[in-house]
């Protein structure tokens, strides 16, 4: 890859905010070291890469527009609706990313993306010539010591044959969703070959591969290549200057540690009702709380003295104070949670979410996940209980926490990105 020293370097992250927040703590490690670094992601984020002095790049379209409407059509139960929405969903974003993406990467020395940007990223680097190196925030490397994150499997132990299949099998869910948009854009837009029809994979395991992760979460597979590095998280620090706001401040100084409950970027039809549950299941256990409307849009509606609603405010912050944490299982979410050193209670949507509630479970930071289908007063109740009155489980979160704080993952993450550079 051999270049000089600093470094041009693109970021291309699309998705929620849990999906870009570790590319924009990467960003901050790399510009800290005296690189230059473009982040290319929706508009949904331009703010979050300029409060961080990072360069910010339209991807094009907005994602809560596109999750919302996802969503809608889950809800209607149409197959082939849902299939033609996801189909065009990919190509404009493909598309976009692509066009985008060509001015974004036009200098640079590295492009970097994780599961998101993959495909388009590695076409980019073919086209530009520029080195690319895979990012993920969950593993997609297979392997035989466990299953893929995205590949809903029951919750036994299988075989290192059946683990290294459902990776495979990701893999193709991920690339057959987007195949037909890749190969257009790549015919209409940067004047490329196809890639292959089972995708890229095979190349891209070649080469360098990060995983923002924590190995006390997952340890690295025996039987992964040399080339593949889990580096600890991507943590990013609240803002210079940052305070937090006064009444938040104030109710948490009036009790004892609440409960945080909140779904990030799950899209929810029946949010008044979800906020009426979440409510009966604090009142059960005495609990005090604190919940984020997110893009489901959590109720607002006649909440008790107990309980308070809040915006945006740095997890990383408020977790550490918190009695247990409440979420929807996604990657950013679930480790600023873990580093916290308090137990996670996982309602799993969809996607990787599944997977992280199952390990943090495994690990016996939490209770046992409740998908989000199977949501009630009372198996809520009964995980906030377990979660505040257990103390072994607390003393392991507390442990675990620990030993996650005591990472720097974005230290590392920057010094196999400039050790690759300079090879």
């Amino acid at each position: 890859m051999k270049t000089t020293f600093p470094l041009a370097i693109t970021l291309i992250a699309p998705g929620s905010r849990g999906d870009v927040q570790p590319y924009v703590a990467l960003g901050t490690g790399l510009k800290k070291a005296g690189h230059t670094v473009r982040v290319l992601t929706s508009q949904d984020f331009e703010a979050l890469v300029t409060t961080y002095n990072l360069d910010f790049w339209d991807l094009g379209g907005a994602m809560q527009t596109v999750a919302q409407e996802m969503q809608h059509l889950l809800e209607q139960g149409n197959f082939l609706k849902i299939l033609a929405s996801m189909g065009e969903t990919a190509q404009q974003l493909v598309n976009q990313a692509s066009r985008n993406g060509l001015e974004a990467c036009q200098d640079a020395d590295i492009i970097i993306a994780g599961p998101g940007g993959l495909f388009v990223g590695q076409a980019l680097s073919e086209k530009l010539a520029i080195p690319f190196i895979p990012a993920h925030y969950f593993p997609l490397t297979p392997t035989g010591e466990f299953p893929n994150a995205l590949v809903p499997l029951p919750p036994m132990r299988l075989p290192a044959w059946a683990n290294r299949l459902s990776h495979h099998l990701a893999q193709q869910m991920l690339w057959q969703n987007y195949r037909a948009a890749d190969s257009k854009a790549r015919r209409e837009i940067l004047h490329l070959p196809p890639a292959p029809f089972w995708g890229p994979f095979g190349a891209l395991e070649k080469q360098t591969i990060l995983y923002g992760y924590s190995p006390h979460v997952i340890p690295p597979p025996a039987d992964w290549p040399d080339a593949v590095h889990v580096t600890g998280y991507w943590f990013l620090e609240p803002p210079a200057g940052w305070e937090p706001p006064a009444e938040l401040v104030a109710f948490l100084q009036a009790g004892p540690p609440p409960v945080y409950i909140g779904f990030g970027s799950m899209v929810n039809r029946k949010a008044e009702e979800t906020t009426h549950l979440i409510l009966e299941a604090l009142a059960r256990t005495g609990q005090r709380g604190i919940l984020s409307a997110g893009w489901g849009g959590l109720q607002q509606r006649d909440l008790p003295e107990t309980v308070m609603m809040i915006g945006g405010v740095p997890f990383d912050w408020l977790f550490p104070q918190m009695a247990a944490v409440v979420h929807h299982g996604g990657a950013g979410t679930t480790s600023i949670g873990l580093r916290a050193g308090v137990p996670s209670i996982v309602i799993p949507f969809m996607g990787d979410q599944p997977f992280w509630g199952r390990r943090v479970y495994e690990l016996g930071v939490g209770p046992h996940p409740i998908p989000h289908r199977h949501l009630t007063v009372d198996r809520l109740a009964e995980a906030i209980h377990y979660a505040v009155t257990d103390s072994a489980m607390r003393a392991r979160a507390a442990h675990l926490g620990e030993r996650i704080r005591a990472e720097n993952g974005v230290a590392q993450a920057v010094a196999l990105i400039e050790q690759q550079a300079s090879k």
